[in-house]
C-alpha cells in the first residue's frame, strides 16, 4: 500500500468481527504484533471492534471488552480497550486518536464508569494525550490454572462518565486481561 493520504477525512465504522486476518492486514504476521509475548500472559478476545480502512484494506483497530474488576473494597466493571493497532505506515496521522475516540464513545453507552487498558511504556504518552491516566500501582490479573500475576504492562485508564470516581487502594482484574 502507498503512503498516500485520505482523500477524505477517515471514517471509523463498528465492525461485526475482528479475525486474525484482519489484525495480520494492519500489523502483518509477525509473531508478536503488540510487542506482549513476552509477557507470557493469556489475553482474552475483544467483543467490540472499530476500524478504520484506507481504499479496501484495514488500516487502524480497537477493541472493548467488559471486565469485573475489584478496585480497593469496590468491586464493579470496567470496559477494557485493547488490541489497539494502527498500520505502520499508516502512523503519525491520527489513526489511533480517531479509532480510539469512537471506541470510548460506545463504551460510554455499555455502563460501566471507566475504562482501562494495557500497554507498552513506550505507548504510555500516547495515551496520555488521549486522555488517559497512567495507574502507580501494580495491578493483579488472572491467569489460567488459577495463577494470580502483577501486570507488567503499564494499566491506564480514562472516565467514562463526568462523575466518574477512580476509588484508591489495590486493583485487581477479576478476569484474564483482555
Amino acid at each position: 500500500m502507498s503512503d498516500e493520504q485520505f482523500p477524505v477525512a477517515p471514517a471509523v465504522v463498528r465492525l461485526p468481527h475482528y479475525t486474525k486476518a484482519e489484525q495480520d492486514e494492519i500489523l502483518g504476521d509477525g509473531d508478536d504484533p503488540f510487542g506482549v509475548a513476552a509477557t507470557g500472559l493469556t489475553w482474552l478476545p475483544k467483543k467490540e471492534h472499530f476500524g478504520i480502512r484506507h481504499g479496501d484494506r484495514l488500516v487502524a483497530h480497537a477493541g472493548l471488552l467488559r471486565l469485573p474488576v475489584a478496585m480497593g473494597d469496590v468491586e464493579t466493571e470496567v470496559v477494557g480497550v485493547g488490541g489497539v493497532a494502527v498500520a505502520p505506515n499508516m502512523q503519525g496521522r491520527g489513526l489511533a486518536r480517531l479509532v480510539v475516540r469512537a471506541a470510548l464513545d460506545h463504551a460510554r453507552t455499555m455502563g460501566p464508569q471507566h475504562a482501562l487498558l494495557f500497554c507498552r511504556p513506550a505507548l504510555v504518552p500516547l495515551y496520555q494525550r488521549l486522555g488517559w491516566n497512567p495507574l502507580d500501582d501494580d495491578v493483579l490479573v488472572e491467569q489460567p490454572e488459577n495463577r494470580l500475576v502483577s501486570m507488567p504492562l503499564r494499566t491506564m485508564v480514562t472516565a467514562l462518565g463526568d462523575n466518574a470516581y477512580w476509588p484508591s487502594g489495590p486493583v485487581r482484574l477479576l478476569s484474564l486481561p483482555m
